[in-house]
């Protein structure tokens, strides 16, 4: 069985904030006995000594939601206790959590920087634009109480990095929410397309359209790339530039197989990937189902595969190896038909045209301190490919340089 990684939601679809653009909150439906969806220790028990039973060259466990934090410190603790109990010694243990932010004290930030979690905080740029979607239950802003949380995770010595759905708000504003971000001291970012289909297959009103989509992320370069391409990470950019030195595709979208990790459900139920934690692809329960009957499951394997049946004109695209048609929950607009084209291919095409002759600069330089640090011939220690320090964007939890970066060079 290949190496897995794991994404969990112990709280489920629960968190104390409505977003409007939440892909999550509905999933809160697949368990309608139960109002408030707790993982036990029964599970959490099985759920970390199974897995770190199995063979891999590191563990990694993603905590996302809904809001995992409000599982509260204990819980997290209790993680930490079970990971050591149950690993084999010199067993490698990375840990991530995705939050809103708003939920985080003191003691949990102590807790966090003890056992080196790699924390993740949405930000959607300033107040104007974060406070339009991101809202509490009784729709009240949200942006000063993330900073807050924010800063109680700098006081500890928390790494951390932001991550900004890209919406039809903000995607509208690149320099202003990019310019925010690192005013603010953050310089490692992810940016990710808001984009979510009614049952007809139109986009819903928060929805960044394709050309927008690919105007954001043009501007987006021609801000960065002039001067902080060793300042600022960004991890599409990253992930072209390994792409494109060494090989992997190290994003989901970048892909041709959609086996990337598990999601673990907070009763046990795993399914392929939070975007389809849907009834009719559930693959089974951890406390049931092995892990290796999970992985060779024929469902596990058809959902998979179907991220290369793409459109048969993305076969004579040129961006074919950047976006190998891209992730399948864009193609999806109305029918369930993974030969569909992306909703944002134009916005792609716009961006990949604009900037590749760039990144393959920038990677011609990296092969030159590559090479030149194998020759022993530097003259000052060579500069890493940035974003190193990033989650893994492939739901590990662990940072890029211990995970799909750190792979074999081809």
């Amino acid at each position: 069985m290949p190496p897995f990684t794991l994404l969990i939601k112990p709280a489920g679809a629960d968190c104390n904030l409505r977003c409007a653009y939440c892909f999550y909150l509905e999933k809160a439906a697949l368990y309608p006995d139960t109002p408030h969806h707790r993982m036990s220790d029964e599970v959490l028990e099985r759920l970390i000594g199974s897995y770190m039973a199995t063979d891999q060259p590191q563990y990694g466990f993603g905590w996302q939601g809904g809001e995992p934090t409000l599982m509260g410190t204990a819980f997290f603790k209790r993680v930490t206790a079970l990971q050591q109990q149950c690993g084999r010694p010199g067993a490698l243990v990375a840990n991530g959590l995705q939050t809103n932010g708003t939920l985080i004290d003191n003691d949990l930030a102590a807790h966090l920087a003890a056992y080196r979690f790699l924390v993740g905080v949405s930000v959607d740029g300033p107040a104007a634009y974060h406070d339009a979607y991101r809202l509490t239950a009784g729709g009240e802003a949200t942006r000063t109480r993330v900073q807050a949380g924010i800063d109680r995770l700098r006081r500890h010595g928390v790494d951390f990095n932001v991550l900004t759905l890209v919406n039809a708000l903000n995607g509208s504003h690149p320099e202003t929410v990019y310019r925010h971000l690192v005013d603010q001291g953050h310089f490692y970012h992810q940016y990710i397309p808001g984009v979510a289909f009614n049952t007809v297959g139109k986009p819903l009103p928060f929805s960044i359209e394709p050309r927008p989509w690919g105007d954001f992320l043009c501007r987006l370069f021609d801000i960065w790339y002039p001067g902080d391409t060793r300042r600022v990470s960004i991890r599409l950019f990253d992930s072209i530039l390994v792409r494109l030195v060494d090989g992997v595709a190290n994003v989901c979208n970048m892909g041709r197989d959609c086996r990337q990790y598990f999601l673990v459900e907070h009763n046990g139920d795993v399914y392929p990937c939070d975007f389809f934690a849907e009834p009719e692809l559930k693959l089974g329960n951890i406390m049931v189902n092995d892990w290796d009957e999970l992985y060779a499951s024929p469902r596990f394997r058809a959902f998979g595969a179907c991220k290369r049946q793409w459109n048969a004109a993305c076969g004579a695209c040129p961006w074919l190896d950047f976006c190998a048609g891209d992730c399948p929950k864009h193609r999806y607009a109305g029918a369930r038909d993974p030969q569909q084209l992306s909703y944002l291919c134009a916005g792609w095409k716009q961006f990949y045209a604009h900037t590749l002759p760039r990144f393959e600069q920038l990677a011609d330089e990296i092969r030159r301190e590559r090479a030149a640090q194998a020759a022993g011939i530097h003259r000052q220690p060579p500069t890493e490919p940035v974003g190193r320090n990033i989650p893994c964007p492939c739901g590990s939890g662990r940072k890029f340089k211990h995970c799909c970066g750190a792979m074999p060079r081809k």
